[in-house]
């Protein structure tokens, strides 16, 4: 029988990262270009260079990732999914006594909304984040973002 990877454990595949041309059904809102698909150790990568104080959006993140690939964007849902795969390894960092791990907290959506499925959900976003200064208004953090990494 088969074991259930760990969070720290998809955070490795050797598939990604990969650049593809956007597809049809996408240039609508992206236009005609390349599409970078990240790997989530590179997502990772991002959230590990925000600043204590300080939020990126999901948005932000993208930019970053395809301006690195020189890519026209990268896919929102796999830099999403890698986002979210990032906090759980985070936390099982964190369980495992690791004392420097990816600030996942700091990750917003592009409308400063924070994230539910993050570990602890919203409550412990906005409890992370006020600890470290950011205001939360009505659930979202207060911005103007850092844009410097």
């Amino acid at each position: 029988m088969r074991t259930r990877k760990t969070w720290r454990e998809k955070m490795h595949n050797p598939d990604l990262p990969k650049v593809v041309d956007i597809p049809a059904k996408m240039e609508k809102r992206f236009g005609a270009g390349t599409l970078l698909l990240p790997a989530p150790i590179d997502v990772e990568d991002e959230i590990r260079g925000i600043r204590k104080g300080t939020v990126r959006t999901v948005g932000q993140i993208r930019r970053d990732l395809a301006a690195r690939y020189g890519t026209t964007t990268a896919c929102p849902l796999v830099t999403g999914i890698f986002v979210r795969i990032s906090a759980e390894a985070a936390e099982e960092d964190a369980q495992a006594g690791k004392k420097r791990i990816a600030p996942y907290w700091r990750v917003v959506k592009d409308d400063g909304a924070l994230y539910p499925k993050f570990p602890g959900g919203v409550e412990r976003q906005a409890e992370r984040l006020r600890e470290e200064g950011v205001a939360i208004v009505k659930g979202k953090a207060r911005l103007p973002l850092t844009t410097v990494r």
